[in-house]
């Protein structure tokens, strides 16, 4: 996977890059990051990337030239045959108006060959760099940082640690929080269990199925008097899913209750909610 990355602060990713499992995903090869200076395609003494907007305003705007230029310089593909999803590309702009980045775009982008990412600074970038150039916008909250920076970073991390043997474990990206391949897999084990007439848990001790994830415990057993819950220390495999599923399900009630419409619900699921709601009404 190429990563090519527009900025005016290319020194910033020296310090995301070089950590973790993006720094051994660029040793071993399997992601290539590329930062592109903005200023670098600029053409006048003072390398002006900025402008005011047409019409008034407070602040500067990203001018479209240099960025297309740099685009450009890239070879990135039609954005008409990006658009219809035939190319193995994307050309993403960091915008806090874009789709929310969630596990399931990060999947979808971890499926391409090379991601282009623009990063916005000041008051925005020209419209039609959104309009004829990026195929995708892309925002990581519902907040204002001061440029799209940070946000690549985020990108870069959240979709290299999706490709093959960037885990040391390739199993623990199916097990975390929001990953939409550990809901399947713990949906099929639900229906089967419902099918047999048994309860419906996780076909793992470590899936959250979609859900936020559930407390860990690590040793000693015992901390100045506070213990590790029974379940997980009894060695009953179906009694420690079901605690976790339990626990994914209360955190995920309390914090995020809009994640449990996207999730499959089994039976027991469904009846543990029910008791949840009736103990928190009361």
């Amino acid at each position: 996977m190429k990563f090519e990355i527009i900025t005016i602060f290319p020194d910033f990713f020296r310090g995301p890059l070089q950590h973790g499992i993006v720094r051994r995903a660029l040793e071993a090869e399997i992601i290539d990051v590329r930062v592109h200076d903005l200023r670098a395609f600029t053409h006048d003494r003072h390398r002006t990337v900025d402008d005011r907007p047409f019409g008034g305003g407070e602040g500067m705007l990203l001018k479209p030239e240099p960025i297309f230029e740099c685009a450009e310089s890239l070879a990135v593909s039609p954005r008409e045959v990006r658009v219809t999803g035939r190319a193995t590309e994307s050309v993403i702009l960091l915008s806090p108006r874009g789709e929310l980045l969630t596990q399931d775009v990060a999947a979808q982008l971890a499926a391409l060959d090379r991601l282009v990412l623009i990063c916005g600074r000041y008051e925005g970038v020209d419209e039609r760099v959104s309009e004829h150039l990026a195929d995708r916008e892309i925002s990581v909250g519902d907040y204002v940082l001061s440029g799209g920076e940070l946000p690549a970073a985020l990108v870069v991390d959240a979709v290299s640690r999706l490709l093959p043997g960037a885990l040391g474990n390739e199993s623990s990206a199916r097990q975390e929080s929001f990953t939409a391949a550990a809901q399947g897999k713990s949906a099929a084990r639900e229906k089967g269990a419902e099918e047999n007439g048994k309860p419906g848990v996780p076909d793992s001790t470590c899936a959250s199925g979609g859900l936020l994830d559930y407390p860990q415990y690590t040793r000693p057993a015992d901390f100045r008097g506070m213990k590790v819950p029974e379940e997980l220390v009894s060695g009953n495999h179906d009694e420690i899913r079901r605690w976790r599923r339990h626990r994914a399900l209360e955190k995920t009630f309390h914090r995020r209750p809009e994640l449990l419409e996207r999730v499959e619900l089994s039976a027991e699921d469904r009846n543990f909610l029910h008791r949840l709601r009736r103990e928190t009404a009361s």
